[in-house]
């Protein structure tokens, strides 16, 4: 199981690549553990300067804009 972790402000973006993440894990059957982190020294703490940005296992994948649905499956499957 993947732990995700999608930090931002809670705006309309960081929930689309919530939800672009969910999706994608259940079209590859891939099981996750998606968590949105708003608190504002959580995601200073991981060196985040643009949001949303992603988590995955403890490592920061993505700072700043939706991801693209190709780059989501790609790291899903590392």
């Amino acid at each position: 199981m993947k732990r995700i972790e999608v930090l931002g402000s809670g705006c309309r973006n960081c929930g689309a690549t919530a939800k672009q993440i969910e999706e994608a894990a259940s079209k590859l059957g891939i099981e996750i553990a998606l968590e949105k982190v708003e608190d504002f020294a959580r995601i200073a703490a991981a060196g985040v300067l643009a949001t949303p940005a992603v988590v995955i296992d403890g490592k920061l994948v993505h700072s700043g804009g939706v991801p693209s649905r190709d780059k989501i499956e790609r790291w899903l499957q590392e």
